[in-house]
């Protein structure tokens, strides 16, 4: 059994230890995924401090993580407790389950905490029947009023397929006469045949803000916060007790037919985020709105069908679905009017077609810099590992070393490295060529595939600071051992450390002693983004003869 690193139990044993009794256990909450598209039920780790009654952490993880997830979820909460509790090492850890018991028993060694056995744990169990409580009683998608009428209009409009016809540039301005009018403003989703459904907006601004932001951003962060940043309703649709395989290019949403569909309502906004229910007053707005669409899309698809739509408007008395059980024989009415943005439609369509001719720019200029093979020599040992921080303060101080100090800021528990180990003449031909492109400005793990074989694989590329792009190796396309260390990057900045050395051959293959060490160079992950040289492919070479 595995006990905490060293530095871990001193960094720990520094923090204050209380006179205190935890409880803490995992079990499994039925319903909850803790990872998108997990095939089990999530079980939820907590802590809880029994002497002040406050939970100090509490974490999801799949039912298939071993037993080292509650250690986490346990450290967690001696370093970093939710508010307001403080950085402290109990006395006493409780728990109800022996297996439990006896793996913290092993893992906390040296710790000086007791680990008990208890068959009952008051306040756990009670927080746990709140949180089962809670999930039951989770909000409907739909208020019940409201479930059968916007569902069956949701699947009318899926059958009458308005993103045939519509883009996403076709922007349609809804208002809902009211006590206080509701402006809405509704786009399509489906022309590029990916997803299916519609945005309505409750802002212009709003809209405006996240198609600027969608055109010009590249970052996957920065995009998904603009994602949540927005502030609407929004229908999708998704398959429905049907397996569709989406890796299939060719497959398309809407070749299932509406009984193989299912609607999903939802609402974003920055404060909120994505939230996937509608209150009954949003449910109302989002049902006047679809219906008032619909009508105005059949009364003028010619007219929508043109590249900007002209100038039009209509206004429509939209019968409120039934409420409740009882209703009376002359049903209320609420006027929709449903207008076309030719301007605004015009605009987007001008953003785009800018962003198309950026991007034809981008890709004359793509990275177009040749891989060269010559900088690693055949037969070098390349390893991915974790240096301690005090021996890299040893390598620093060892005059010599060659050390290109970058100024990395240590994080986490070690420095990741890799190691590339051969002999000493090729070694400091290596380090000489390094230095005389001013170093190592990163590495990318780019991927690539065999068309002919559908093989898959990465490519290690190391760019110098001159702009040089040299072959480090090829490796597996998942290879776990480099996937588990460019996490460990991502949590030093993405910051890591190339190391030279040689004695290659013999018991210092891949162990390499101080002596062994030539140079060392301080750089970081570079994405594919960085180079832009997208996923490469091997490409046959025919050598002709003339004659």
């Amino acid at each position: 059994m595995n006990s905490l690193p060293q530095n871990t139990q001193r960094r720990i044993k520094k923090i204050p230890q209380t006179p205190s009794v935890w409880e803490g256990d995992r079990r499994v909450i039925e319903g909850v995924e803790p990872e998108m598209g997990s095939p089990t039920d999530g079980e939820c780790i907590i802590w809880i401090d029994g002497s002040e009654g406050i939970v100090r952490a509490m974490d999801m993880v799949s039912s298939e993580q071993g037993p080292e997830a509650i250690v986490r979820t346990l450290i967690k909460a001696i370093e970093n407790p939710h508010s307001p509790a403080k950085p402290g090492r109990p006395q006493k850890i409780v728990v109800k389950d022996r297996e439990i018991q006896f793996f913290l028993r092993g893992a906390l060694q040296n710790l000086d905490i007791n680990i008990d056995y208890a068959p009952q744990l008051p306040l756990i169990d009670e927080l746990f029947r709140s949180l089962e409580n809670t999930y039951r009683k989770r909000t409907p998608q739909i208020p019940p009023d409201y479930e059968k009428s916007l569902n069956a209009l949701a699947l009318e409009l899926w059958e009458d397929g308005l993103w045939d016809t519509l883009t996403d540039c076709d922007i349609i301005a809804i208002e809902i006469d009211q006590a206080e009018p509701i402006n809405i403003y509704a786009s399509v989703l489906g022309m590029l045949g990916q997803e299916y459904g519609f945005i309505m907006y409750r802002s212009l601004e709003s809209l405006k803000r996240f198609r600027e932001i969608v055109l010009q951003e590249k970052s996957m962060e920065k995009l998904e916060s603009a994602f949540l940043s927005q502030d609407c309703w929004f229908l999708n649709f998704e398959a429905n007790d049907f397996e569709p395989d989406y890796e299939d290019d060719d497959f398309d949403l809407q070749e299932l037919d509406s009984e193989q569909i299912q609607p999903i309502f939802g609402s974003l906004h920055p404060f909120e985020g994505m939230r996937p229910f509608l209150d009954e007053e949003e449910a109302l707005t989002v049902y006047l709105s679809l219906e008032a669409l619909k009508r105005f899309y059949w009364d003028y698809i010619d007219e929508l069908g043109e590249e900007i739509p002209e100038d039009i408007s209509k206004t429509y008395q939209v019968e409120l679905p039934i409420q409740g059980k009882k209703s009376s024989k002359k049903k209320a009415t609420t006027a929709v009017k449903v207008s076309t943005l030719p301007d605004l439609t015009s605009q987007l369509r001008q953003m785009l077609e800018e962003m198309e001719d950026d991007d034809d720019d981008d890709d004359d200029s793509t990275f177009r810099v040749p891989i060269e093979d010559d900088l690693i020599p055949e037969n070098s040992f390349i390893k991915f590992s974790l240096i301690p921080w005090e021996t890299m303060e040893i390598f620093k101080e060892n005059s010599r070393i060659y050390y290109a100090d970058e100024g990395i800021i240590p994080s986490g528990e070690a420095m990741p490295a890799i190691l590339i180990q051969t002999s000493r003449p090729k070694g400091e031909v290596i380090i000489e060529k390094l230095q005389e492109e001013n170093g190592i400005k990163g590495i990318c793990f780019n991927p690539g595939e065999n068309p002919f074989t559908e093989e898959k694989f990465c490519l290690g590329l190391i760019q110098t600071e001159a702009g040089s792009l040299y072959l480090l190796s090829e490796f597996d396309y998942e290879d776990q051992r480099i996937l588990d260390w460019q996490k460990v990057c991502q949590s030093n900045n993405d910051s890591f450390v190339v190391i030279i050395a040689m004695g290659v051959t013999g018991a210092s293959k891949g162990k390499p002693q101080p002596n062994h060490i030539l140079a060392l160079f301080e750089t970081k992950i570079l994405s594919t983004k960085d180079l832009g040289m997208g996923v490469l492919k091997v490409m046959p070479q025919f050598d002709f003869e003339m004659e």
